[in-house]
């Protein structure tokens, strides 16, 4: 891309004409094949998702998070009331579209219309959700949503810097990594750094036909394993 100069010589960006501020997510249903994403119902989704996230099989769910841990369901259910109605971070129970059990929870937030730019976190995945097709899955409907429904410019991915799995998963995903925000929060009384993850809007066609071909049923054999790892597909899409 060439660079170009304003009147006084200096180099400037790229030139938006066309650039309209993308919109703001709304209370709707996002299906997939094999999972779909639901605003927070504390009536519909509470009990579902504090039986998927405190059954005990995964001690170490809220370590890395903003949030909890949470002493019991009431606790946990306070929490959600907050979140219900709030429109940044706006946050979606993950629902399993064969049990129609929410198994999981994610947020769109940070969300910035006017330039365009917005975030995937507070990604809560069950042990019923984790490693599962459903939750690649899910991860895609957002990003599928946030370019193509609501016209964003540009995806982050954050996470402290010691979060090894979603670190992992970032680049998975086909986000870029960008850098460390050395000492950026204080959360459960210590240190984190951040490490910062994007996806462009230029860069994001490419990497949804790598989900959409890991998607596809034949793809997976009779017990559900993978022939093609997303890995591969996305080598192959993205040169």
């Amino acid at each position: 891309m060439s660079i170009r100069f304003n009147a006084y010589q200096q180099p400037i960006g790229q030139a938006l004409p066309s650039w309209k501020k993308a919109k703001l997510p709304k209370k709707e249903t996002i299906t997939g094949q094999y999972c779909r994403l639901e605003r927070i119902n504390v009536r519909q989704h509470a009990l579902q998702l504090y039986d998927a996230f405190f059954n005990g099989t995964d001690k170490g769910l809220w370590t890395y998070l903003l949030s909890g841990p949470f002493n019991d369901f009431n606790e946990y259910r306070e929490w959600l009331l907050k979140l219900e109605n709030i429109k940044d971070p706006f946050h979606y129970a993950i629902l399993d579209k064969n049990s129609n059990q929410a198994i999981g929870s994610i947020a769109l937030m940070r969300i910035d219309p006017t330039n365009g730019v917005i975030e995937i976190g507070s990604v809560i995945f069950s042990g019923r959700l984790k490693k599962t097709t459903m939750a690649t899955e899910a991860i895609y409907l957002l990003m599928k949503y946030a370019f193509e429904e609501l016209g964003y410019r540009r995806l982050e991915w954050k996470c402290d810097t010691l979060n090894a799995p979603s670190r992992a998963a970032a680049l998975r995903y086909g986000f870029t990594f960008e850098g460390i925000f050395r000492q950026a929060l204080v959360i459960h009384g210590r240190n984190r750094d951040t490490a910062w993850y994007s996806i462009l809007d230029l860069e994001f066609p490419k990497l949804s036909k790598a989900f959409n071909d890991w998607l596809e049923p034949d793809n997976f054999d009779s017990e559900g394993i993978q022939k093609e790892s997303l890995q591969k597909l996305m080598n192959y899409y993205v040169k």
